[in-house]
């Protein structure tokens, strides 16, 4: 199978750990070896979340006093991908079978600048903060701020994907048996002038969840999995009775409430992929990226209630 794994900002970065390279580089050799091991069996596509990792730069960029203006959040989503996409391939590389070729594509994500999310922030990115701090950054910084859970963070505007720049290089890189990694962060948002053509940066950071399945149609994926630090989706999430979900449709989702900071984008791109190409998506825990492939772990999301079933059954 052709399959593209989306890896969590969470996956790469685990809730409440410290930014550090050390961090970082530790996680990304776990997430190495569950991809490896896909790899080894299917044709596989990375892409990758950046909202940690983007955050801190642009806090660095912005106390540089050595800058007129702090760079926009396009060019360091641009730079994250640099960055995570080196640890990764070289991670991978030391994992996978020696010859097997592994390259990072910096990619641009085309969005609208009409997009009405310009005029409504909601995604999260940078560290979390104490309400006192996070009120103090943005009276002095200008930052959009959002409860996340009981802490507070920055977010910013979201727009969505529409295509990808370099779908046919990517493609191109696949057929030649090269592991991709790709869209990191979503991929750094640009626009294009109807006059000339010509594309743009944007500040902005377009959901990964979102490109992930954007990307998964354009290269036919078979199968879109988003890995992130739970093991299930859960029906009835923070309240007294959870409930695991090992199958569901999209229909069935759609009757539940998922969090839009965190659960909701990968339900809505799982469902997205799922309704449109009528093939699987799964979503589940980094260390479960095998079983989740082979459908013995994650919740796996399907085309209708009689493939659901008879999928159970099987």
């Amino acid at each position: 199978m052709r399959i593209l794994i989306a890896l969590g900002g969470n996956a790469l970065l685990r809730r409440g750990q410290t930014p550090d390279s050390e961090n970082q580089q530790a996680n990304i050799e776990t997430a190495a070896r569950a991809i490896a091991a896909v790899a080894c069996e299917h044709e596989v596509i990375v892409t990758h979340g950046n909202g940690p990792q983007v955050g801190l730069l642009a806090l660095e960029s912005a106390a540089d006093h050595a800058l007129t203006h702090p760079y926009p959040l396009d060019v360091l989503g641009a730079e994250t991908q640099g960055m995570i996409g080196y640890l990764l391939a070289q991670a991978l590389r030391n994992e996978l079978p020696p010859g097997r070729e592994v390259a990072t594509v910096v990619t641009e994500t085309l969005v609208s600048g009409t997009d009405p999310a310009f005029a409504a922030p909601t995604k999260f990115v940078g560290p979390v903060y104490t309400k006192p701090e996070a009120d103090h950054l943005a009276a002095e910084r200008g930052y959009t701020i959002a409860q996340d859970g009981p802490a507070w963070r920055r977010v910013v505007a979201s727009p969505e994907p529409q295509g990808i720049i370099e779908a046919q290089t990517i493609r191109a890189m696949i057929a030649d048996g090269t592991l991709v990694i790709c869209a990191g962060g979503g991929g750094a948002p640009v626009i294009r002038d109807q006059a000339t053509g010509s594309l743009r940066g944007i500040e902005a950071v377009v959901d990964k969840d979102l490109t992930a399945e954007v990307l998964a149609e354009l290269l036919d994926a078979d199968m879109l999995v988003l890995l992130t630090d739970v093991p299930y989706v859960q029906r009835g999430y923070g309240t007294d009775h959870p409930e695991n979900l090992h199958t569901t449709t999209p229909d069935e989702l759609a009757t539940d409430h998922f969090a839009a900071g965190s659960m909701g984008p990968k339900i809505e791109a799982a469902c997205r992929f799922v309704e449109l190409t009528g093939r699987t998506a799964a979503i589940g825990a980094l260390d479960d990226a095998p079983a989740i492939v082979h459908g013995e772990a994650g919740t796996r999301i399907c085309r209708s209630v009689v493939e659901r079933e008879a999928y159970a059954s099987a």
